[in-house]
């Protein structure tokens, strides 16, 4: 019995998430109970290491730098005037707003590092011009999930930055790993959005011909202007990372420094904005640091009581090994995603997985990566999807939760084919990382 003790720790955790306890709290208690059955007060011992390991944990200060900057950038009238900016080039092409909103999305991810942040941002902009121009509301609701969970896998992701101590890799190789599946995930919504308008042009009426007044070099002026700011912000954090010049730490508080910049140069930082997003980024901040720490807890346990051997063990009885345990392992992570958190689904799998697929012979890199767009997807599939939540928070009366249901389906897909591309061809992930710091 003591053998498999770490593996019921699985199911009593489940229970427990259940009963709507707070995931921290779950993880914290389901590791202190079997922590004192199978070690006593020395479990106590190391449940105080673990509280040490994660306050000291350096690549985790660029948490809460990474929040409050995306925090920032929802007040700082950034947002607002990229999405004229991009809308005056896209308005044109079938499904224009559509194909805008996703563009936004891409480019908001990459400045503020926040899913839920770029969903709420753009959806708050592009919803009500697409209703007004009476777009389909499937796909309105599709466009704006989908866009919003693109900040999952485009850097700098915070899911991807608890991940990488966790799988002990370099926030760097993970950054530049997600870096093409993520603009190819991108690509392929819009490159869907416009195929899908053109030939059911009722599922996006264009605007009239005769709103768009603009002279060339006003739109380009205007571009600039709007484009300018986050394209510095993003270099500031993405490009300091890949090329080197920073620590993600040192990235994300360049990247907090320049969102305060720009919105006061907006005029749109006050001493309540201030306050507001300081409070925000202490809640969110504590909530995922607690969760690193019961996580941390959690695996401290089930890799002490033998949990690890115990699970590799079982694989082998039922012939499970190489990519077929693997395969079980996405499928578990999908399965994981409808009821956890995403940072949670990180804890709790990627200890397990990772020394697995290292044991099989696989890049612990190119694993990550498709672990993160398996995540993704489970973030944006119904019932329990995170990014319909979102949107039914900000989204008006008349786009009903079937609508939402309906919509992202297409966009489920298009994330598997986005997955098949990176299992078919490895170079996707691990190129650039190749390029950029050698690795392996």
């Amino acid at each position: 019995m003591t053998e498999y003790l770490g593996l019921m720790m699985f199911p009593a955790l489940m229970v427990l998430v259940l009963t709507g306890f707070p995931i921290a709290f779950c993880l914290m208690s389901v590791a202190l109970v079997f922590g004192l059955i199978r070690f006593g007060d020395a479990a106590v011992f190391q449940f105080i290491s673990k509280v040490d390991d994660v306050a000291s944990n350096y690549v985790l200060g660029a948490v809460p730098l990474f929040i409050f900057m995306g925090a920032l950038l929802e007040r700082s009238g950034i947002a607002d005037r990229l999405f004229d900016a991009i809308h005056i080039w896209t308005k044109r092409l079938p499904g224009g707003l559509s194909v805008g909103a996703i563009i936004m999305c891409t480019v908001f991810a990459a400045a503020s590092g926040v899913a839920g942040a770029t969903e709420t941002v753009v959806g708050m902009l592009a919803v009500p011009p697409m209703l007004k121009y009476a777009y389909d509301k499937r796909l309105i609701s599709g466009t704006i999930c989908a866009g919003g969970s693109l900040g999952t896998v485009i850097p700098p992701s915070i899911t991807v930055v608890v991940l990488a101590p966790v799988a002990d890799l370099p926030v760097g190789d993970l950054f530049a790993g997600i870096l093409f599946p993520g603009l190819i995930m991108s690509g392929l919504f819009f490159t869907y959005v416009i195929v899908l308008c053109w030939l059911k042009p009722e599922m996006a009426p264009r605007e009239p011909e005769s709103e768009d007044t603009m002279s060339l070099l006003e739109k380009l002026r205007i571009t600039a202007v709007a484009l300018l700011p986050p394209v510095v912000l993003i270099f500031s954090v993405l490009g300091t990372i890949l090329l080197g010049w920073a620590t993600p730490t040192e990235a994300a508080a360049c990247g907090a420094f320049g969102s305060l910049v720009m919105g006061i140069c907006y005029r749109r930082i006050t001493l309540s904005v201030l306050i507001q997003a300081l409070y925000r980024t202490l809640s969110i901040t504590a909530m995922i640091l607690l969760i690193v720490l019961g996580g941390s807890m959690f695996a401290g346990v089930f890799f002490a009581s033998g949990g690890m051997v115990t699970v590799q063990k079982l694989l082998a009885e039922y012939g499970l090994h190489g990519w077929p345990a693997v395969s079980l392992i996405f499928v578990l992570t999908f399965l994981a995603g409808f009821v956890l958190e995403l940072i949670s689904v990180v804890l709790i799998i990627i200890p397990i997985a990772v020394p697995l697929v290292i044991s099989y012979g696989i890049d612990p890199l190119w694993f990550s990566i498709m672990f993160l767009v398996v995540l993704q997807t489970s973030y944006l599939t119904p019932p329990m999807a995170p990014a319909i939540f979102y949107l039914r928070a900000i989204a008006p009366p008349e786009i009903t939760l079937m609508h939402m249901y309906r919509g992202v389906i297409p966009f489920i897909l298009l994330q598997l084919v986005t997955l098949g591309f990176v299992i078919a061809f490895p170079e996707l992930a691990t190129w650039l990382p190749e390029q950029l710091y050698g690795f392996r």
